[in-house]
């Protein structure tokens, strides 16, 4: 597993496929700030409220200058099928190998119900404009973790449309 990233690293630049099968880049958005999230499986409760919450608050998060993208290690079809269920307008992006994952050091050892197990670490990466780590957050909560980074990033909270 890769060392975790700090403000002011430069973030790893990657292509991954989306959920129609188009091949998204970290340097597609050069000049634009970019939320990089990880979560575990598609269509899993917590991974779904967290997307859902994105997806929510997304036309703020863009008003203010930022774009969403959520890795998984699904398959694009299990993409497109969440993405269909749920609504979701997020950018949702597929690492089945984790090569992403582990750059990002959103892969590797964790803690699940007391055991020690490999896996998706739920993390955030905010990248700046410039291809720079501005915020990064390891072990995060799925429930109520946009309306933290939001406090974190210092936007208001109040024009996003709840589900």
């Amino acid at each position: 597993m890769s060392q975790r990233l700090s403000p002011g690293d430069t973030a790893p630049e990657f292509t991954l496929t989306n959920d129609v099968g188009d091949d998204v880049a970290l340097g597609d958005f050069l000049g634009r700030k970019v939320i990089v999230y990880f979560y575990p499986a598609a269509m899993t409760p917590g991974c779904t409220k967290q997307a859902c919450d994105f997806t929510d608050s997304l036309s703020s998060l863009q008003a203010a200058g930022y774009e969403v993208l959520g890795i998984s290690p699904d398959k694009p079809a299990k993409l497109a099928k969440f993405r269909e269920r749920d609504g979701l307008t997020i950018t949702l992006l597929s690492d089945p190998d984790k090569v992403v994952m582990k750059e990002y050091a959103a892969f590797g050892e964790k803690k699940l119900y007391g055991k020690t197990v490999e896996g998706v670490i739920r993390s955030t990466v905010v990248v700046d404009e410039d291809g720079k780590v501005f915020l990064a957050q390891y072990n995060v909560k799925a429930t109520g973790h946009v309306a933290k980074l939001r406090r974190d990033l210092e936007l208001n909270n109040a024009d996003e449309e709840p589900r």
